[in-house]
């Protein structure tokens, strides 16, 4: 197991907590201003697409893992050139968590699109969005499958929602069109730890939460613990059977249930 172990601050007392809160908060606004200045320094927004944009993201989400103190450990292969990644979802930390393993593009949901600042760094940094609901599957599986034969990663999250990492929802099939004999499906299992080991339920990103409120929830942690289990690329088949044996896969990589 390859360990990016990132160092995190200790303390336990409500006034650490406070304080630690208050100084990430200062050095997350600062690493976002950060990267939009290097965004536009590198005009991302004109050709999002090149290998320095891509090398620029890792970077930055490195940087802001270790900001968040989190601890990010990584087993199983990186395929590199294109490949369709697919994974389970518990929060947005997710995306700068694999982000920083392996760099990639990401499908998001439309309305990160329109977070300030994030939003505008993620359209200059190649990000593809897609509005649940809203019949955009066939069209979106057609522009993933564009990326990749320019021999792009991407990176979907087919079960369409966050869970609290417990279990994994049943995958949505359509977006597996995609994948091809020289764009394989391989899946990437994430798994958040407390300081027993046991599943953190608490990084999860789900229900009512908004994005400032769980942010500074987790400013206050002292660290984070989160696991990533690449597996090897799945064979071609159907879309249907595709996305039944990413996700028994994931959920056997969790030791998970599907829901």
């Amino acid at each position: 197991m390859r360990d990016l172990s990132l160092n995190s601050p200790v303390g336990e007392s409500s006034v650490r907590v406070t304080a630690r809160r208050c100084w990430r908060a200062l050095r997350v606004l600062m690493h976002l201003l950060g990267g939009v200045l290097e965004a536009i320094w590198l005009r991302a927004g004109r050709d999002p697409h090149r290998v320095v944009i891509l090398n620029a993201k890792r970077r930055w989400c490195l940087r802001f893992l270790t900001i968040l103190g989190v601890e990010l450990r990584v087993q199983g292969p990186l395929r590199a050139g294109p490949v369709l990644l697919v994974s389970n979802h518990v929060s947005w930390l997710d995306i700068p968590v694999i982000a920083a393993a392996r760099p990639c593009y990401f499908l998001s949901k439309a309305e990160v699109a329109e977070w300030p600042v994030i939003g505008w760094l993620a359209r200059a940094v190649g990000t593809l969005f897609i509005r649940r609901g809203g019949g955009e599957s066939k069209a979106k599986t057609e522009e993933i499958r564009g990326r990749l034969d320019r021999g792009h990663g991407i990176l979907v999250f087919p079960e369409g929602t966050t869970t609290d990492g417990t279990g994994v929802r049943r995958f949505f099939p359509q977006l597996f069109a995609a994948a091809g004999d020289d764009a394989p499906v391989q899946t990437v299992a994430v798994r958040y730890r407390d300081e027993q080991g046991r599943p953190d339920t608490g990084i999860a990103f789900i229900d009512d939460d908004e994005f400032h409120h769980h942010l500074w929830r987790l400013l206050g942690r002292r660290r984070i613990v989160v696991e990533l289990t690449f597996g090897a690329p799945l064979p071609p088949d159907e879309p249907r059977a595709l996305a039944r044996e990413a996700c028994e896969r994931i959920v056997a990589d969790l030791g998970a249930t599907v829901g």
